[in-house]
């Protein structure tokens, strides 16, 4: 089970990364059910943590705009499991999309506080 919490009206939970020799750290994301990639992160933060780079996507965004994104690899804990996912370098807040949520159960107590649960089905 992921846990997380209701903050300012989003749903959140922490994702644990993983970097070639360095200790692990999370990242807090909110829930994005609109989003349909696996995790987006500014570019400045994607730059930051140097993952690499694996090709570019079209992307059709929120305001119905059509763009091309970086994608980079990135490992997280998932599950307790390290597992491979796409990041798209992209907006100001990190997001996490349906992509991981495929073969979940998303349970979000919608009020301030409120728990949020990700269970594998």
């Amino acid at each position: 089970m992921i846990p997380g919490i209701v903050k300012n009206g989003r749903a959140t939970v922490n994702i644990i990364f993983r970097l070639p020799n360095q200790p692990d750290f999370t990242i807090e994301f909110v829930i994005d059910t609109g989003f349909t990639e696996f995790l987006c992160l500014p570019p400045a933060a994607v730059t930051l943590l140097g993952f690499p780079f694996l090709h570019k996507m079209y992307a059709n965004l929120a305001d119905n705009s059509n763009v091309i994104l970086p994608v980079h690899q990135a490992t997280i804990l998932w599950n307790e499991q390290e597992r491979e996912v796409s990041v798209l370098a992209t907006g100001r807040l990190p997001l996490l999309g349906t992509a991981l949520l495929d073969e979940h159960e998303l349970v979000i107590q919608f009020t301030e506080g409120g728990l949020v649960t990700i269970e594998e089905l």
